[in-house]
């Protein structure tokens, strides 16, 4: 069963890797818009949730959503570790995704300044000047890279349109280590293809990708919420530590969740 997030601002919900985390879906309420379709997705399959109505949420919905949520908060003295981008699909994809980042931010200073604006992001539009932009003045970036093989990413993300490993990388070098990398770690089986990312072949590409990127923190997660691909199974957390123990021996800052 998908999840999709009938509000433009929802939660706050308790997060796994981001304490309270107050959300921001840019795209629609009734729908799924997202140039990945993952196996593993809570949303579910793009083809299987199309909006009616194709389009996102306009810049001052969003910020009006936003103001009286916070503003709610702040009389109830709840305040979120953490305002952040997520929802219904990439939300680097919303065409004026640099202007909602500014009033997020604007807003955030006025209600919680100590919340951390995080956007959670497959990174696949990180070349264009304004995403990149908007993504460095959020307090955590944080960047999806999965594998560090082109075939095993073309069966986990299933991108829709061009995706080049090699290309994401030096995308992701540009940050300068200001960003954190996340990682979902699965084994099973999809389209009678065979998919395990923690072979040694993988972790080999994954580790090699990360001392390229240098990133300032590590996130590697397992299956949490049923996906829309069957065949999945969720990896222990026992192996996500040996996992993050590879990393950490290279001098990186891991969190695990499991």
């Amino acid at each position: 069963m998908s999840i999709l997030f009938n509000e433009i601002v929802f939660g706050p919900v308790r997060s796994r890797r981001l304490g309270t985390s107050l959300g921001i879906n840019l795209s629609p309420v009734d729908g799924k818009l997202c140039n990945f379709n993952c196996i593993y997705c809570e949303c579910g399959w793009n083809e299987d949730n199309k909006p009616e109505s194709f389009g996102f949420h306009t810049k001052s919905e969003i910020k009006e959503a936003l103001d009286k949520k916070l503003a709610k908060m702040a009389e109830s003295d709840e305040y979120p570790d953490s305002i952040t981008f997520s929802g219904n699909g990439e939300p680097t994809m919303h065409p004026d995704f640099a202007g909602i980042m500014n009033d997020v931010i604007s807003l955030r200073d006025r209600y919680t300044p100590a919340a951390l604006v995080s956007v959670l992001s497959n990174a696949t539009l990180i070349h264009k000047t304004k995403v990149f932009n908007a993504l460095k003045k959020a307090d955590r970036a944080i960047l999806k890279l999965d594998s560090g093989i082109d075939e095993t990413i073309a069966i986990i993300n299933c991108p829709q349109g061009t995706y080049s490993v090699k290309r994401i990388i030096e995308n992701l070098k540009s940050f300068d280590g200001n960003m954190i990398l996340q990682t979902m770690f699965l084994r099973g089986e999809y389209n009678n293809q065979l998919i395990d990312n923690t072979t040694d072949r993988e972790i080999a590409a994954w580790l090699n990708a990360v001392t390229e990127i240098n990133p300032k923190e590590i996130m590697i997660y397992g299956i949490d919420r049923a996906t829309p691909a069957k065949n999945l199974q969720k990896i222990s957390r026992n192996e996500l530590e040996q996992i993050a123990i590879k990393a950490t021996l290279l001098g990186y800052n891991v969190k695990v969740s499991g």
